[in-house]
């Protein structure tokens, strides 16, 4: 089992910037990747990014392309995710997932995101 728990959401006026943060606990020596997915109200799940565990390489959708940058942590277990010139169309609830070699399988609690215009 992996637990994830997501911390750094809040309320941003546009175009400011925001870190969320991913930590992982238990088996997190079986993760292959983690991503980042979104969720807006009425809207189905976005997977927008994702990092390779251990050769870090990384993902984007063009959503985020350029303006989000996700990275992580090994000795840390912790996966981050850099928001910059945020939109609007950007709010939503960010869960974090794990990989572990099949599917994302494990999920954080998700955290609010606010974009005010």
């Amino acid at each position: 089992q992996v637990q994830l728990v997501e911390s750094g959401g809040g309320l941003v006026q546009a175009g400011g910037s925001l870190r969320l943060s991913c930590s992982a606990s238990g088996r997190t020596y079986g993760i292959y990747a983690m991503a980042w997915f979104r969720q807006a109200p009425g809207k189905e799940r976005e997977f927008f990014a994702s990092i390779n565990w251990s050769g870090g390489s990384t993902y984007y959708a063009d959503s985020v392309e350029g303006r989000f940058t996700i990275s992580r942590d090994n000795a840390k277990n912790t996966m981050y995710l850099q928001m910059n010139s945020l939109k609007p169309e950007d709010t939503a609830v960010y869960y974090c997932a794990a990989h572990t070699g099949i599917k994302y399988d494990y999920w954080g609690q998700g955290t609010q995101v606010t974009v005010s215009s």
